[in-house]
C-alpha cells in the first residue's frame, strides 16, 4: 500500500478527491474503485506500481490522430476503474477487484518504466486499458520521472476527473483522449455504465483545454441503446464552442463484448451518418474507428482536401506534409508534431 493523494478527512471517515464520485470512505472499507482503502482513516492506493499491463502500442491506437503521428508509446495500466461498463472491452482488468477481490501485477517503479521507454526507443508513455485516474500516484510519479528525460506523457480517460486531479496531473502531461460512450447520453451512462451525471466529464475537458492540455475526443455508438445520431451532433456542437474546432473527433465502431454480447457491432452507415453530424456541427476533424480501410481513418486538409496522413487501423501508410502544413496549399494542420 501507499499513501494516496487528493483526499480529506471527515467525520467517521474520509473523502476521497480524485475522481468525480467524491466517494465518502469509513474506516476499513475501500472506494467505489476498489482500491483505494481507508486504513486508520488514511487513504491508501493498494495498486501503486502493480502493472498488470504493459506494451509497446503505436500512438493512433490511443487513439491520437494529431499527435506525434507514426509514434510509438509504452502503454502501462493497473487493476480498477471508475466506471462499471456492461461493454467493457478490458473487463478483466479493470473489473478484476470488484469481481474476484485479487489484486494481480507486476511491480515496477516510475525510473523502471522509464528505462523501458528508452530500452523499447518510444518517445511516448501513455496511461491506458484502464482508467488512469485510479492510478494516480503512480502516473503522477511516473509522469514527473519521464518530464526529466524529455518523454511525453498521455492519458486515455473517461473524464471523470476532479478538477484537483487534472491541475496537478496537467504540469506533466502533454495529451489527453477523452472517451465518450453513446454521444454522453445521461441514461445511457447510467444504466450500462453505473455513472449518475456525465456533466463532471464536460467540466474536466474545459479544464484541459484551460490547462493546454492537447485533446482529442472519441465518441462509441452503440446499435440500439446509444446510436442517437442528434445527440452525437449536440456533442459535436458542444465540442466545437466550448473547445474549438480543431479538436479530433473519432466515432468509434461498438463491437459485442462483456455483458453486451447480444449487441451486434455497429453499422457502418450509422457511423457514416455520425460523421456527417459532426462535420456538420462545425468539426473539421472527424474520423471512424474500428473500420479497418476505411477513408475516414485518413487526415485530409480542410482546406483544400489533400490527403495528408494516409492510414489503414493503426498503421500510417503515409505522410504528406511540410512541417504542421498542407504540402498543396500551406494551410496549417492542428498537429502536435515539434521536438519537446
Amino acid at each position: 500500500m501507499k499513501k494516496a493523494m487528493l483526499w480529506h478527512g471527515e467525520r467517521n471517515g474520509i473523502r476521497c478527491d480524485l475522481c468525480a464520485r467524491k466517494c465518502f470512505i469509513p474506516r476499513g472499507k475501500s472506494g467505489f474503485c476498489q482500491v483505494r482503502i481507508n486504513k486508520d482513516n488514511t487513504l491508501y492506493t493498494l495498486t501503486y506500481g502493480k502493472l498488470c499491463t504493459l506494451n509497446v502500442d503505436p500512438i493512433e491506437k490511443k487513439p491520437l490522430f494529431h499527435f506525434y503521428p507514426g509514434s510509438r508509446a509504452l502503454s502501462i495500466a493497473t487493476l480498477g476503474c471508475n466506471f462499471k461498463c456492461s461493454f467493457c472491452c478490458n473487463h478483466e482488468i479493470s473489473q478484476a477487484v470488484a469481481e474476484t477481490g485479487e489484486l494481480k501485477g507486476e511491480t515496477y517503479s516510475p525510473r523502471q518504466v522509464v528505462a523501458l521507454v528508452k530500452k523499447y526507443k518510444c518517445k511516448i508513455i501513455s496511461y491506458t486499458y484502464t482508467e488512469p485516474t485510479i492510478f494516480f500516484e503512480f502516473a503522477y510519479a511516473t509522469t514527473k520521472e519521464a518530464v526529466k528525460e524529455n518523454i511525453l506523457n498521455t492519458f486515455v480517460t473517461n473524464g471523470y476527473m476532479s478538477d484537483e486531479a487534472i491541475k496537478k496531473i496537467s504540469k506533466h502531461l502533454d495529451a489527453v483522449t477523452v472517451d465518450f460512450k453513446a454521444s454522453g447520453s445521461p441514461e445511457f451512462y447510467k444504466k450500462f455504465m453505473g455513472v449518475p451525471t456525465v456533466k463532471p466529464i464536460y467540466r474536466a475537458l474545459r479544464q484541459f483545454k484551460k490547462q493546454r492540455v492537447f485533446i482529442e475526443i472519441t465518441n462509441l455508438i452503440v446499435p440500439q441503446l446509444g446510436d442517437d445520431i442528434e445527440l452525437c451532433g449536440r456533442l459535436a456542437e458542444w465540442v466545437n464552442t466550448e473547445l474549438g474546432s480543431e479538436v479530433p473527433f473519432h466515432i468509434i465502431q461498438f463491437h459485442p463484448s462483456f455483458r453486451m454480447m447480444d449487441i451486434p457491432s455497429t453499422p457502418v452507415k450509422t457511423l457514416e451518418m455520425a460523421i456527417r453530424e459532426a462535420r456538420d456541427a462545425g468539426l473539421r476533424y472527424v474520423y471512424i474507428g474500428n473500420v479497418l480501410g476505411h477513408r475516414d481513418e485518413s487526415t485530409y486538409c480542410y482546406n483544400c482536401g489533400e490527403l495528408l496522413i494516409e492510414r489503414v487501423g493503426y498503421e500510417i501508410r503515409r505522410m504528406n506534409l511540410v512541417g504542421d502544413r498542407c504540402p498543396n496549399c500551406s494551410f496549417k494542420i492542428n498537429l502536435e508534431m515539434g521536438i519537446r
